[in-house]
């Protein structure tokens, strides 16, 4: 097949949205298909590198955080797409390139199929100063996007649940985004590990609680703060990895609740090459967030062999499983137990850590590839018996 797959974020960018576009395209041509991907640049410049078709943009961070907006003219960059001839579009946004994927899948009359990545209601105080309107505007929003759509991926069973509450009439699938486990499943080199502690400073016989990921409100790192305050005195370190617009609102939040290292250490941003070595720097992996469509930081960790001690969400039904991967908690008293129930057994840590590993196969990037083409060759046969009778009834 010729696959297009169409995102607003794509590398240089590091999120969820763009490792789940290169692990899909990856695997996907590792099963023969011809994968091109249409995006924005980082810049108004447009240009095509390596099957990606980039289009000039701006930033437009204060409709959604990292969001850019196309400012380039599209018609040549449409109209080379349109000449390779897809088989069908697989959209991974909802603003500037959907509009293009909408354009490419009418002209060819070829299946659209979008994954539903974010929760945005979660996001409301981004762009709306009402709760309630904002997520009215979602629910909107969301039917719109999927009555021009084939069908929806959704990452988990939360979100398709979320948008049959919205109203979503088309098929939506659950399909987990994959990731690449390699770089995360190797074993851990007890030399870089020492050398990332001595350089944080944390002493030996301290616990790390590592959290990795963009420093934003939705992501209630508050919660995980408050939670290590609690703690006194007990030898845990809280290691925060990752940057974003809200650092120095948590770094203050820290500072008045008498947190400093090596209680709790802001890394921030580290090389994404280097991001196992500090998954696998943790005893015990910590979320507070319920803002996740899937997650996939959780994931990573667990394929670093780092058990979870994070906030039960639905996102996480058959990914965390208490004690045997790791633990959900309800509120921060369940916290605490959870987490002393970790530092007292520390014999049980080999067991939690290999099971861990064997959990997060199944959400390896082949397997990811594997349920999107069955999805691709369903649709592309059921649009062209739709369109066949459209044909017959004009």
């Amino acid at each position: 097949m010729k696959i297009l797959i169409t995102s607003d974020w794509y590398s240089p960018a590091v999120n969820g949205v763009v490792t789940s576009v290169k692990n899909l395209r990856r695997e996907l041509e590792r099963r023969g298909h011809e994968v091109r991907v249409l995006t924005l640049s980082q810049s108004r410049r447009s240009w095509e590198k390596d099957g990606v078709t980039y289009l000039g943009s701006i930033a437009a961070g204060l409709v959604y955080p990292g969001a850019r907006l196309r400012t380039a003219l599209a018609g040549k960059q449409v109209r080379e797409l349109i000449a390779w001839g897809p088989d069908v579009v697989h959209s991974q946004c909802e603003f500037s390139t959907f509009f293009l994927a909408r354009r490419i899948t009418e002209e060819l009359d070829i299946p659209l199929v979008h994954t539903y990545h974010t929760v945005y209601e979660d996001y409301t105080h981004y762009f709306s100063p009402s709760v309630r309107f904002g997520r009215q505007a979602v629910a909107v929003f969301s039917r719109w996007v999927a009555a021009r759509t084939d069908c929806l991926i959704a990452p988990t069973g939360k979100v398709r649940m979320l948008l049959q509450k919205y109203g979503v009439r088309c098929p939506v699938f659950v399909v987990p985004s994959g990731i690449d486990l390699t770089p995360f499943s190797r074993e851990a080199d007890p030399w870089r590990s020492a050398v990332l502690r001595a350089s944080l400073e944390i002493p030996e016989e301290r616990t790390i609680l590592v959290s990795v990921g963009r420093l934003a409100e939705e992501k209630n790192i508050d919660e995980l703060l408050r939670s290590r305050a609690a703690m006194g005195d007990v030898p845990v370190t809280l290691l925060i990895v990752g940057d974003g617009p809200d650092r120095p609102r948590l770094e203050r939040e820290a500072a008045a609740l008498g947190l400093t290292a090596p209680d709790v250490i802001f890394a921030g941003m580290v090389p994404p090459e280097q991001v196992p070595d500090w998954y696998q720097l943790g005893d015990l992996f910590v979320s507070a967030s319920t803002s996740e469509t899937q997650g996939l930081t959780y994931i990573e960790a667990l394929a670093a062999g780092v058990p979870a001690l994070c906030r039960a969400d639905p996102c996480l039904t058959g990914v965390v499983r208490n004690g045997e991967n790791g633990w959900q908690y309800r509120d921060g008293a369940d916290f605490q137990t959870r987490l002393s129930e970790f530092l007292s057994q520390p014999h049980r840590r080999e067991r939690l850590s290999r099971s861990a590993r064997a959990s997060a196969e199944e959400f390896s990037a082949q397997r990811f590839a594997e349920r999107a083409e069955a999805i691709y060759v369903e649709q592309i046969a059921r649009h062209a018996v739709e369109s066949r009778c459209q044909g017959v009834s004009a």
